[in-house]
């Protein structure tokens, strides 16, 4: 039996008529760039995260960097983030032609590690960007008191953690922005590229909204420069229909993730940790190994789906060579991507597929 690293047509299946209908009736209105779908979205964006104001925007890597215009970062600024993510976030950095300055990472969550935020900080630090990886938040409170008392705002990388909690607050509510990803693979995915921005600061959220059209308001009438990130239509009536869907979703990977929890315990691998004070939506259920390789050509030649987030490190990417970064200087983030992979956990898996997941990984061990 063949399974899916993620299998979005299974998804599809359970709100098949809800969704063409939804996208039948977007085809017939003619309303295809922000409109009524887009505000109602908005609306019960903010809602589902416990924000006042949730602004829409053209995909998640626009997120943050329309997070990072709205602060005023630019040439010269000093941003500090992990080296353990999706390129986004340091990419966004460099496009405003700010220098990203990482930190490692903790090794048991593989989020960054607060005890070494401190040290970056130089009189040119921006702003902070803390990545809730793999749908579990980051340690917030001692970056959130850091952050205050160094008067640095602190954007979110939320892009795979909506939904998420951290003592009791949800992704994106804490700092001064957050930013998400609708990027298909996400836990609420739509079916192409849309992200958008949460904020409580109701001048933060007029920036962040003239931004993504322009710089313009009124139209045509441009007192900043912006980029063009509107949300479009057919994104914005894909993910109401998905929305109300999501908690359940989130349930079903976390009955997954328990399933493996049990039948993985006792293998030399390393499974998740979910710190006590946080609840996690599984974006990704990532294992450990020194013998990763080996074990992902094993599942691979089963059929079972299996990928690496992240492979190389950003501080040890070829296009960051110029930041002065060697081999060594992130032993946390360097050997978890040496030794991690992330096996199928979305919550269409069934009984007999998570079975075969773990018999594929017993099997690689037992030989």
């Amino acid at each position: 039996m063949s399974v899916p690293l993620l299998d979005l047509p299974a998804q599809y299946k359970e709100i098949e008529i809800e969704l063409e209908n939804e996208v039948l009736e977007i085809m017939r209105s003619g309303r295809y760039i922000k409109g009524p779908k887009v505000v109602k979205l908005e609306e019960e964006l903010a809602n589902y995260c416990e924000v006042k104001h949730a602004i829409g925007c053209a995909s998640g890597t626009d997120a943050i960097l329309l997070a990072l215009m709205a602060l005023g970062v630019g040439p010269g600024d000093e941003v500090i983030t992990t080296p353990y993510t999706f390129f986004a976030t340091g990419g966004s950095i460099s496009r405003l032609g700010a220098r990203p300055v990482f930190v490692d990472i903790d090794p048991e969550t593989y989020n960054i590690d607060p005890a070494g935020i401190e040290a970056g900080i130089t009189d040119k630090t921006k702003a902070i960007i803390p990545v809730h990886l793999y749908g579990q938040c980051a340690d917030m409170d001692p970056i959130l008191e850091l952050a205050d008392r160094k008067n640095i705002p602190v954007i979110e990388d939320a892009a795979q953690a909506i939904g998420a909690r951290y003592k009791g607050r949800p992704a994106g509510s804490m700092g001064a922005i957050g930013c998400f990803s609708f990027f298909p693979s996400k836990n609420l995915g739509c079916c192409g590229d849309a992200g958008f921005m949460t904020t409580n600061d109701a001048e933060l959220a007029g920036d962040l909204t003239i931004l993504r059209e322009h710089g313009a308001k009124p139209k045509y009438y441009h007192k900043v420069i912006g980029i063009n990130s509107r949300l479009d239509a057919l994104q914005a009536g894909i993910i109401l229909v998905k929305l109300p869907h999501l908690d359940r979703w989130h349930e079903g990977r976390r009955k997954n993730a328990a399933f493996y929890d049990e039948h993985l315990a006792g293998l030399p691998l390393v499974l998740p940790r979910i710190a006590d004070d946080c609840i996690s939506v599984y974006n990704q259920y990532v294992i450990r190994t020194d013998r990763r390789d080996g074990l992902r050509e094993h599942l691979t030649e089963l059929g079972i789906g299996n990928e690496i987030y992240y492979p190389v490190p950003l501080h040890l990417q070829e296009c960051y060579r110029d930041l002065g970064y060697r081999e060594g200087d992130m032993p946390e983030a360097e050997k978890a991507a040496r030794e991690t992979a992330a096996i199928p956990i979305y919550p269409q898996l069934t009984d007999e597929q998570l079975m075969e997941v773990v018999s594929g990984i017993k099997s690689f061990f037992d030989n």
